[in-house]
C-alpha cells in the first residue's frame, strides 16, 4: 500500500500563520486566501482551488469548523467532520496550508492575515458575500477575485442526489459529523 505524505505540515494555527505570513511578505510572495465549508469536496472545488493557486505563489484555505458549518447550513451539516475536510484539502497539491476558523464568517481571520488576494468561487459576487466581509475587503484594499464555477455542481446538489440509505452509510463510515444530542 503506498504511503501518503502527512497532512499535519499543512495545518496552521493562527500564531503559525501570522509568522509565516510575515515571512511570505518579506520574501515578496503573493498570498492567495480563500475559505469555505468544503463539505463534500468535488471537482468544482478542485478546479476553483487550482485556479486560485494560479493567482499567486501560495494558497491558504480556511475552513469553517463543524460548529460554524452547523450555524450556517443547519443541523444536518456538515456532512464530513472538519478533520476529514481538512485532510482532503491538505492532500491537494495546489493547497499550501489549511486553517480552521470557528466564526460564521471569515472576516476576522482574513483581516489578521491580510492576504494579497482573496479568492471566491464563481457562485459568489460582491453582492452575495457577507456585507461585513465586503466592507472589510474594501477598507483593507485586499484584491478580490471571483473565479469560475463548474455549472451544475455543488455540495447541495450532490446531497440532494444521495438517497437516505447512502447518507446513512456515510454516517456509519464515520465520514459524517453528527450533531450532539439536544439536552
Amino acid at each position: 500500500m503506498p504511503e501518503f505524505p502527512s497532512t499535519e505540515s499543512k495545518h496552521l494555527e493562527l500564531a503559525q500563520a501570522l509568522t509565516k505570513r510575515e515571512r511570505l511578505r518579506a520574501e515578496g510572495k503573493v498570498l492567495v486566501f480563500t475559505n469555505g465549508c468544503f463539505d463534500l469536496l468535488h471537482e468544482g472545488h478542485v478546479r476553483y482551488l487550482e485556479e486560485a493557486r494560479a493567482e499567486g505563489d501560495v494558497l491558504w484555505v480556511a475552513i469553517n469548523s463543524d460548529a460554524s458549518v452547523r450555524r450556517l447550513k443547519g443541523p444536518g451539516r456538515p456532512v464530513r467532520a472538519q478533520a476529514r475536510r481538512e485532510e482532503l484539502l491538505s492532500r491537494l497539491e495546489c493547497v499550501d496550508a489549511v486553517l480552521i476558523f470557528e466564526e460564521e464568517h471569515v472576516t476576522p481571520l482574513l483581516l489578521k492575515l491580510s492576504p494579497d488576494l482573496y479568492a471566491k468561487g464563481g457562485d459568489y459576487n460582491l453582492g452575495t458575500i457577507d456585507p461585513g466581509l465586503r466592507e472589510a475587503l474594501e477598507k483593507s484594499c485586499i484584491q478580490v477575485r471571483f473565479l469560475s464555477q463548474v455549472p451544475g455542481i455543488s455540495t447541495t446538489l450532490l446531497l440532494e442526489k444521495l438517497s437516505p440509505e447512502e447518507l446513512q452509510r456515510l454516517n456509519h463510515s464515520g465520514a459524517v459529523a453528527t450533531c450532539p444530542a439536544a439536552s
